[in-house]
C-alpha cells in the first residue's frame, strides 16, 4: 500500500470515528481524545488503540461495537481490531479545543 493511499484511508478512519459517540457525552470519541493509535497495514487491516473516559464505562461495549461496525464499512479496510487500553490514563487535556468548548471546559 502506498503512503498516499494509507494517509487517505486514515483520513476516512478519522472521519468515521467522528461519527461514534458515547451516548452519555455529546462529543465524538476522536474529539474526546479517546483514540490513541490508528494503524493500517499493507493488507488493509486496521488496528486502533482507544481508551474510555473511565475504566468502568458502562457504554464501552456499545461504543466499541459502534466503531467497529462503522469502520468495517470503509472500502479497502479488510479487518478491524479495536484494543481498549488504559495507559496512558485519559484526561480532559486530551480533548480537542472544540470538545472542551462543547462540554463547557473553556
Amino acid at each position: 500500500m502506498t503512503e498516499e493511499k494509507r494517509l487517505a484511508l486514515e483520513e476516512k478512519v478519522v472521519a468515521m470515528l467522528r461519527t461514534v459517540f458515547d451516548p452519555e457525552i455529546p462529543v465524538d470519541v476522536y474529539s474526546l481524545g479517546l483514540i490513541y493509535k490508528i494503524d493500517i497495514d499493507d493488507d488493509g487491516n486496521l488496528t486502533i488503540d482507544m481508551t474510555m473516559t473511565a475504566p468502568n464505562c458502562p457504554m464501552a461495549d456499545f461504543i466499541v461495537d459502534d466503531a467497529r461496525f462503522k469502520l468495517e464499512t470503509i472500502d479497502d479496510i479488510k479487518s478491524v481490531t479495536i484494543n481498549i487500553v488504559f495507559e496512558p490514563e485519559w484526561t480532559k487535556d486530551m480533548m480537542s479545543e472544540e470538545a472542551k468548548l462543547e462540554l463547557g471546559f473553556l
